[in-house]
């Protein structure tokens, strides 16, 4: 199965401060667990930047030039909202987080890769097309979703995400567009908010499966198998991109859902089973959340494995 790893340098730049985090260790982190010989079948890339024209497909052009034209002096910080920091190589990070997720995309459509992990940082599932916020600055999985319509044809977009906060980003972007299909496990009620199982687009294409604080294996796999992956498998998507946060997992400090890697290996398994009823087996998957370094490592890892297996 080829596989590729698309990451960038500009993500170690993204300082969001003492004591924040998603912090610049998150990606060290992944890159660490990621250079074992397991991984030694990996296609890798850097992640180029993505243009204003492609993220215009989600964000506005007024919202795009705050974002890029927020590049403080180096040593500072500008706070867009409470949680949400960018500090000088915070703008070029976003770019090239946005940018990898297009040429993911670009990549499995192609036939260069079949699959492709994208380990990049900032994470995006929380911006909303006009606002910042959770860390989150360019929405890269709705942006991936939709350059796979503009660009390949692809007209039926999915995105599935077990991060354990709602991405309410990716939701607000897919909210009106009947062709996109928004799936997602989390803990709720929690941040930001949103999520609840009422919340279901204009068109009945968003399946919301909340789990209450402290649930874990079982509550999760019914989740799946009981809400999301069959109106995924009934929507039949022309392209699927996965949000992976891996703070579902018992030893994050943000959150209280007690997931294992295991866990992340089975709903990766069971994805990729619907993709290869749909897609031909094409997925391209994007780092979200994770905030215990070591099972961010763990979790992300054994994701990576599966998409080289499965």
């Amino acid at each position: 199965m080829s596989v590729l790893l698309l990451t960038h340098p500009s993500g170690l730049a993204h300082d969001t401060g003492p004591g924040h985090p998603e912090r610049i260790a998150r990606l060290r982190a992944v890159a660490g667990a990621l250079a074992h010989p397991d991984f030694s079948g990996l296609m890798r890339e850097e992640a180029p930047a993505a243009t204003e024209a492609e993220l215009g497909r989600v964000h506005p052009q007024a919202y795009i030039d705050r974002v890029l034209g927020t590049r403080p002096e180096p040593g500072r910080f500008v706070h867009l909202d409470p949680d949400t920091v960018m500090s000088a190589g915070s703008a070029e990070a976003a770019l090239h987080a946005a940018g990898g997720a297009i040429a993911a995309v670009d990549a499995v459509e192609s036939g260069r890769a079949t699959r492709a992990f994208v380990a990049t940082r900032p994470p995006g599932h929380h911006a909303e097309p006009a606002r910042s916020m959770g860390f989150c600055l360019f929405s890269n999985a709705a942006i991936a979703a939709l350059h796979a319509r503009a660009a390949h044809g692809r007209q039926r977009v999915a995105v599935v995400d077990f991060d354990v906060h709602h991405g309410n980003g990716t939701q607000a972007a897919a909210w009106e567009d009947a062709d996109f299909f928004f799936g997602s496990s989390h803990q709720y009620p929690f941040y930001p908010g949103t999520g609840g199982a009422g919340e279901r687009g204009a068109h009945g294409q968003i399946v919301n499966a909340p789990l209450a604080a402290g649930q874990g294996r079982a509550a999760f796999e019914t989740a799946w198998t009981g809400r999301i992956l069959p109106a995924l498998d009934a929507f039949r998507p022309d392209s699927i991109i996965i949000s992976a946060g891996f703070d579902a997992h018992r030893d994050d400090p943000l959150a209280q859902l007690m997931l294992d890697a295991d866990d992340f290996a089975w709903v990766t398994d069971a994805i990729l089973a619907v993709a290869a009823r749909h897609t031909e087996g094409r997925v391209v998957s994007l780092l979200e959340g994770g905030y215990d370094l070591d099972a961010l490592a763990a979790s992300t890892a054994t994701h990576v494995r599966r998409l080289l297996a499965g």
